[in-house]
């Protein structure tokens, strides 16, 4: 293996992967059914991803120094494009962590899609995804994180809707294309903004990278372009964009919890160690440039802290079983977001990191929940499940447990919840209240989630049963991650990790008091809700009866969707109409130009060209002197007495004139 100082090997990581989709996708066209030589090639491709990421995991422990290698991709003139990639902290945790989730989530694929004819086709998508994911983390090129970036994109629509079949995998497939477009249009604008200004896209290359101190000094003393906003802030809000799109935060979100339409193992992928992380990374990645004016900051942090609790108050009252994760997925990603606007890198980053093992879990349990369940998603026809399986069960309700930041190490949602909680408070209180109050619906929803499942008797039409170990053996190993990795990792120094600069915040005991409290207050309110009382398969909710209003609306998701469609879908539908208006008129327009220029050809062509030039000037002259000439060669007869008439005629003619001249 190369030194530490000769960096460029990682970038294998991300191609071993991308070698393994290529390999898939012949084995496609050779032998469409060799499943189990598409989840070998899928499962190589990415363990030794794994191998070499935990390597570079390692070297980075040991030197937490900023290691990069540059290469000149292209050159236009004296303009170039430069590509490299980036050893860090930051990405040195990533690629740990995506490599390990992604391998246990292909491994419990394996099993999951085993029956489904499309199995080798599904590990080509997988394997396309995770090759984008890693080439975004190792890139220390802007553009080559957003090429990335884009491969993502197209394999998580690729993903979502691997079950074309059903028309809502269908749509949710574009409804996620569509909207992260829209993110990733700002993003776009604001690397060529970026590019223009500063005349690179590397992050990091000798002092004159994009988020060094020469660059972002020479970018705050740019003139304020337009409304009062510097440039540093309008190129960073246009990053967060594209983070906002990636990551599920208002009010770009609405695609994120109809992703769930994908098979359960691509809600994992996406939801925890992956797609959604990539926006939050981001954000991360670039926050030099966020630090550098305070307005990018606060936006970031006011998104994330709107978007935990609007996600948080939805996920109550919806009843599907990945829907409920998937907005408390998008609530997390909130959090995460508000940590890096007010507490930095070290905060946002413990979370994503603590977050996508705990997630994972619960999507992949959630998996064999369902599974096991005969394909059972509604909640309320669920129940009593612990008994029939309680391996997953277990698993489950640790995850949950570490979700919900229960304050008993050392389940890892506690710890690094609890900083960003922190952050808020010692920063901006209304930040804090509202991060409060979205833990507060976190512990609410998972405790009337696990109530309605775990609890009571089955309500289903089919008895459960547990699933093999190929899927239970992940969720072991993932349920020992949630468990123990927030308090070890904080115990072994992962924010002066992450952060060489993180300064700890000031212990505030009524910040840890409230914490503590919503997170079990949370908990203590749903069991009075849910958990006290016997749940019938037909009964209408606990709190549909006490709310029935409220319930809806949230049970309605807010109706974003509603209102997207009555603002956004009505205007686009209104500029449709008009563009196949003005489409229509162009196409009178262009009829009746046509219809006049024909005319007026015809009328040169006609009368014009043939009267005028032709029979009147061009053949009419000619004509003339045909005419005269064939007149003068008639007196050219050649018979003599003719000639002797005429000059006789001549004579009398001329004397009869000199007589009268003589008169």
């Amino acid at each position: 293996m190369p030194e530490f100082s000769s960096i460029l090997w990682i970038g294998l990581i991300p191609i071993f992967p991308l070698i393994a989709a290529a390999v898939i996708a012949l084995i496609l066209f050779v032998k469409p059914k060799w499943h189990r030589a598409a989840i070998g090639a899928a499962l190589l491709g990415l363990g030794i991803s794994v191998v070499i990421s935990f390597y570079a995991f390692k070297l980075s422990l040991s030197n937490h120094t900023q290691q990069t290698a540059n290469f000149t991709w292209l050159q236009v003139g004296n303009t170039t494009v430069d590509f490299g990639v980036v050893l860090d902290p930051l990405s040195a945790s990533m690629l740990a962590m995506v490599t390990l989730i992604a391998f246990l989530i292909f491994f419990y694929s394996g099993n999951y899609m085993a029956e489904d004819p499309n199995c080798a086709r599904f590990f080509c998508y997988l394997s396309l995804f995770a090759a984008g994911m890693l080439g975004l983390v190792v890139s220390n090129s802007l553009i080559l994180l957003f090429m990335c970036w884009e491969i993502v994109g197209l394999a998580s629509y690729l993903l979502i809707g691997f079950w074309f079949h059903k028309p809502a995998a269908a749509a949710a497939a574009k409804k996620a294309f569509i909207t992260t477009r829209i993110g990733d249009l700002g993003l776009f604008v604001g690397m060529l903004w970026a590019f223009k200004e500063t005349g690179t896209l590397l992050f990091y290359n000798n002092g004159n990278g994009l988020l060094e101190d020469a660059k972002l000094t020479m970018l705050a003393h740019l003139p304020e372009p337009l409304f009062g906003i510097s440039a540093i802030a309008g190129i960073s809000t246009l990053i967060f964009i594209g983070a906002v799109g990636k990551s599920g935060q208002v009010p770009l979100h609405v695609w994120l919890p109809d992703a769930m339409e994908g098979p359960t193992p691509v809600s994992a992928l996406i939801h925890a160690a992956t797609m959604v992380a990539a926006g939050v990374f981001l954000v991360a990645r670039c926050y030099p440039l966020f630090q550098a004016d305070v307005v990018a900051l606060n936006i970031v942090a006011w998104v994330g802290g709107l978007t935990a609790l609007i996600a948080g108050l939805i996920a109550i009252g919806q009843n599907d079983f990945k829907r409920i994760l998937a907005y408390s997925t998008v609530s997390q990603l909130g959090l995460m977001m508000l940590g890096l606007g007010l507490g930095g890198v070290a905060i946002g980053m413990f979370h994503l990191l603590g977050h996508a093992f705990f997630k994972a879990l619960l999507f992949l349990a959630a998996g064999s929940i369902i599974h096991g369940c005969h394909g059972e998603q509604d909640i309320r026809k669920l129940g009593g499940v612990w008994r029939s399986m309680p391996v997953t069960s277990a698993c489950y309700l640790v995850g949950a447990l570490a979700l919900c930041a229960v304050p008993i190490p050392p389940f890892s949602g506690f710890f690094s919840k609890d900083e960003i909680l922190l952050a808020s408070y010692n920063t901006n209180p209304w930040l804090f209240t509202i991060a409060a109050l979205a833990s507060l619906c976190t512990s609410f929803y998972m405790a009337r989630q696990v109530f309605y499942v775990f609890f009571g008797e089955y309500r289903g039409h089919e008895h459960p049963h547990e699933s093999p170990w190929q899927i239970t053996g992940p969720l072991v190993i993932l349920a020992l991650f949630a468990a123990f990795f927030g308090g070890t990792a904080k115990y072994l120094g992962i924010l002066e990790y992450l952060d060489a600069d993180f300064a700890a915040e000031h212990e505030a005991p009524v910040a840890a008091i409230i914490s503590i409290a919503v997170a079990v207050g949370g908990l203590l309110i749903g069991w009075l809700v849910y958990g006290r009382r016997k749940i019938e398969a037909d009964a209408t909710d606990t709190l549909e009866k006490a709310t029935p209003a409220l319930f809806h609306f949230l049970q309605h998701r807010a109706y974003f969707d509603e209102l997207y469609a009555a603002t956004v879908g009505k205007l686009w539908s209104w500029l449709a109409f008009f563009a196949d208006l003005f489409d229509a008129a162009l196409l009178v327009v262009s009829e009746l130009a046509i219809y006049f220029v024909r005319m007026a050809s015809n009328t040169f062509a006609f009368h014009t060209d043939r009267v005028v030039i032709d029979q009147w000037s061009f053949d009419g002259i000619c004509n003339g002197l045909r005419q005269s000439g064939f007149l003068t060669s008639r007196a050219q007869n050649g018979f003599l007495p003719a000639y002797l008439r005429a000059i006789a005629l001549g004579a009398v003619i001329l004397g009869l004139l000199f007589w009268w001249s003589l008169i």
